[in-house]
């Protein structure tokens, strides 16, 4: 869907919504996304209320990797979502 609007992509499930930035990030080999969103995942996780799983996370990048490929689901999902819609945004041929 090229050139959505943003109150389209504001409709799209948080889970959409990742599986479209991820992929394309991952089509396009879009390291500096990737990145920023492994950086996000433990503040995401201690704003949701999982500081347990945040600090395990600072200490793992295996966590921070399987975070990233699951990032668009329950609360960590919901605290990325305004990244996902960014980056959707700046890419709408996604």
């Amino acid at each position: 869907m090229a050139g959505e609007t943003e109150a389209a992509l504001e409709q799209l499930s948080t889970a959409e919504l990742h599986d479209r930035a991820v992929g394309y990030a991952e089509r396009h080999l879009d390291l500096k996304f990737l990145w920023s969103l492994l950086r996000l995942i433990p503040a995401a996780q201690a704003a949701g209320g999982d500081e347990g799983e945040a600090e395990y996370d600072i200490q793992s990048a295996k966590g921070l990797i399987w975070d990233a490929l699951h990032s668009g689901e329950g609360r960590l999902g919901e605290a990325l979502r305004p990244l996902f819609i960014d980056y959707l945004r700046k890419h709408p041929d996604a």
